[in-house]
């Protein structure tokens, strides 16, 4: 008995070539770069000389490096904190439907139109105390803030830029996904008598669980490699306080032109995103399964 097989059609493949080649010259060619000189020693564009490991080895044992890890870490993990709950609050909030849900829809995402640079700018007055309504606000309060003498100040007014800038994308991912939650629930949770906390933990978050990962997952990329805002509002000032990763980087790169040890640097920095987010993601992998058990228990 003969089969005849089907054949197979593989121009189909051609349609992603140009995708190929864009992520071959924006990603690739610059990554390999990157390791070409990360294990080179440059003194000019004819000299070159090898060293290996020597400067990932220097990397490691720099201190300003590790302070800056930690700057970098704690300033992640309170965007989410605060950005996370504020987003959800946000959204549940939002009206569902009509004229007014559009209009709230377009308020939420007018900070997400404003260019990096420009953020840091329009904190950068807002917080003046002689120009600023902010820090005016704030001196009239009887609080001697300054952004540009305080340390603590430095960073609260990064942090709370950042949380004025990116919250509305949380609301927005959760907005989406509390809409797209059928209304059969929301019945069956009312003929139950269930309370507002119930349906909110036992339908509302489960459902929100895939955008809430990306949710987490975006905010934490964006927040540990976050530069142009605090670089305009504080240029990494008052002293090292707010010099994140992405800044010194910058200073050993451009600013003492070390090109390797920068290069070194540069391909931790990018190991440590992706073992964090990782780890976030496996994570809440974990979480979203134990809360469907404790569900399906109950």
């Amino acid at each position: 008995m003969s089969t005849t097989s089907k054949p197979v059609n593989q121009k189909a493949w051609l349609l992603i070539l140009p995708v190929i080649i864009c992520v071959a010259f924006s990603a690739v060619l610059p990554l390999m770069t990157v390791v070409n000189y990360s294990v080179q020693d440059i003194f000019s564009p004819e000299r070159r000389v090898f060293v290996g490991t020597e400067w990932f080895a220097a990397v490691m044992r720099d201190e300003e490096l590790h302070a800056a890890l930690l700057r970098q870490l704690t300033f992640s993990l309170a965007v989410l904190v605060v950005e996370i709950p504020l987003g959800i609050m946000l959204a549940l909030s939002m009206p569902a439907q009509g004229w007014k849900s559009s209009v709230v829809l377009v308020l939420v995402a007018l900070s997400l139109l404003i260019p990096w640079n420009v953020i840091g700018t329009i904190w950068q007055i807002f917080g003046r105390a002689d120009i600023g309504l902010g820090g005016a606000l704030l001196q009239q309060m009887g609080v001697e803030y300054s952004y540009t003498g305080n340390a603590a100040h430095a960073w609260l007014t990064v942090l709370v830029m950042d949380v004025w800038h990116w919250t509305p994308l949380v609301a927005l991912l959760c907005f989406a996904g509390l809409r797209s939650i059928p209304d059969a629930y929301y019945q069956a949770a009312r003929i139950d008598g269930a309370s507002k906390l119930a349906i909110f933990r036992y339908i509302q978050l489960p459902k929100m669980r895939g955008v809430l990962m990306i949710a987490v997952l975006l905010r934490f990329m964006d927040s540990f490699m976050i530069y142009t805002e605090p670089f305009v509002l504080t240029g990494g000032g008052p002293g090292n306080s707010t010099t994140f990763l992405s800044q010194y980087l910058t200073q050993k790169a451009v600013g003492q032109f070390d090109l390797g040890p920068a290069a070194a640097f540069s391909l931790i920095y990018f190991l440590i995103i992706l073992l964090l987010c990782f780890i976030l993601y496996n994570w809440m992998q974990r979480v979203g399964t134990a809360s469907k058990e404790e569900v399906r228990y109950e």
